[in-house]
């Protein structure tokens, strides 16, 4: 069976390098794209002989792009976590995670707590870099060499709290919001809200009915969103080490997805209710319309298969398809009812993301990753990124090419020019096995990349990226 070419960037470990000056390899970098462009994602799928049991498992390696007067440097490390620094150690797996519990009998998982892999996003604060995970506090990093600090408590958070991959930040205020869930007797949903630089200065808790997997939420103007999906973790065979959290989910559409509406200044409980059944990963963004409806755009499965695809993605070969939509509904906040549900592109699409300076607000422009024109969704990864421009609800693709594969599209706005900006992207080329920075003009997606850059190794597949302008502008 020959090897799906997307593998080759996940079949071996990459290796770190230090920071690196990168040569353009076509057009030239726009004189006014000063700042830097961070991408996280699980790097190390393999250890000892040992493959890791989910995608998500894989231990974080972050890519920093610089963009300066000078021209371009990339630099690439692993986070340091003690998890990771103990299995290099050993060269073996010891810690259990999302998807994998230790190696050998299961009572080798008991009181191990699962090991932070700090995989799956970034936040840049004016002084750190945050490498961000579902299940634990966030590490900070030294916002040019990638250097790890250690974890990081916000100055108020407890020693293992929860503070997840896909923190919102008011364009306006600077002020994050993000949450954690906490399983136990009564399962919590912990919501945050921090000052600019990171400190959290308010939490509130809500109780859930059970443990789920919430994977983001959203910010839509004076609300905070959350949409629960039906799937329940079973506790106690995770516990006793029988099954990681991944193996112990069920999908249970017999309870409906929960809308969980939070006033955004107290934090309080606006709404709850329930309606049917789907699973998702990633928000565009929300907004509050006029009329005070709020609406909220997401990448939406009709059920968690994509957990099971995303399992087998290490393996080369999965044996399932999942794919999302680009959705979109609207919902009285007041009392949580769903006015309007519908698909904005029906065609496998994920990552959606929107301007920076327009999260919690209208936006013209949603970007994402979406799948190429006739291909096969179970042996295939997403391979063009795309854009929907809601006032005339026009689709433009960036199609990378056979066997390519361009990350997560982030948007970078033209500082000269306030209508447009750039989208910036990191493909993995499986026919030549190299990786590039690739730099479009984000209202000219039918056109070919105005720059490209070579890095000086392989990047395997990441997640999630983040843009932090230059302050100095040099």
């Amino acid at each position: 069976m020959s090897q799906n070419a997307w593998f080759k960037a996940l079949k071996t470990p990459p290796q770190e390098f230090p920071l690196t000056p990168i040569s353009v390899v076509s057009g030239s970098i726009p004189q006014a794209l000063r700042g830097t462009l961070y991408r996280n994602g699980p790097a190390c799928l393999q250890r000892g002989g040992q493959q890791v049991g989910h995608w998500f498992d894989g231990d974080g390696a972050i890519l920093a792009v610089h963009f300066t007067s000078e021209g371009a440097k990339a630099v690439y490390r692993y986070v340091q976590t003690e998890g990771y620094q103990a299995e290099v150690k050993a060269n073996e797996y010891l810690f259990p995670n999302y998807g994998m519990t230790v190696p050998g009998p299961f009572w080798k998982n008991w009181g191990k707590d699962v090991k932070n892999s700090a995989n799956t996003s970034v936040l840049a604060l004016e002084d750190k870099l945050l490498a961000l995970w579902e299940g634990g506090l966030p590490h900070g990093l030294d916002l040019n060499t990638l250097d790890t600090f250690g974890t990081d408590q916000l100055e108020s958070l407890s020693l293992g709290s929860p503070f997840s991959a896909h923190p919102k930040v008011d364009p306006e205020t600077g002020e994050i919001y993000n949450f954690g869930a906490i399983p136990g007797t009564k399962v919590t949903l912990q919501v945050y809200k921090s000052q600019p630089n990171g400190k959290v200065i308010d939490t509130a808790s809500i109780e859930l009915d059970g443990l789920s997997v919430i994977h983001d939420f959203v910010l839509a103007g004076r609300y905070l969103v959350f949409l629960v999906p039906p799937v329940r973790v079973q506790l106690l065979p995770v516990l006793f080490g029988f099954k990681s959290f991944s193996d112990a989910m069920q999908w249970k559409p017999q309870l409906g997805t929960e809308i969980i509406v939070l006033d955004r200044a107290t934090l309080s409980v606006v709404s709850r209710t329930k309606t049917d059944p789907w699973y998702q990963w990633h928000f565009a963004n929300g907004y509050e319309e006029e009329d005070g409806t709020v609406v909220a755009e997401f990448a939406r499965y009709a059920d968690f298969t994509t957990n099971q695809y995303l399992k087998e993605i290490p393996t080369g070969s999965p044996s399932v398809s999942a794919n999302a939509n680009l959705w979109q509904l609207r919902l009285d906040p007041k009392t949580g009812k769903i006015l309007d549900s519908q698909p904005l592109v029906e065609r496998h699409c994920e990552f959606p993301v929107v301007d920076a300076s327009r999260v919690g607000k209208y936006h013209k422009d949603t970007y994402f990753s979406i799948m190429r024109e006739g291909v096969d969704p179970q042996n295939e990864l997403l391979g063009a990124i795309a854009r929907y421009h809601h006032p005339t609800s026009t689709l433009t693709i960036a199609d990378a090419g056979e066997n390519r594969y361009p990350s997560e599209p982030i948007f970078v706005p033209n500082p000269e020019n306030s209508d447009t900006g750039w989208l910036l992207t990191v493909v993995y080329d499986g026919n030549e096995h190299q990786s590039q920075v690739w730099i479009y003009q984000s209202d000219q997606l039918e056109q070919e990349p105005i720059c490209r850059l070579q890095l000086p190794q392989v990047i395997p597949h990441s997640f999630h990226g983040n843009w932090k302008p230059s302050s100095n502008k040099k």
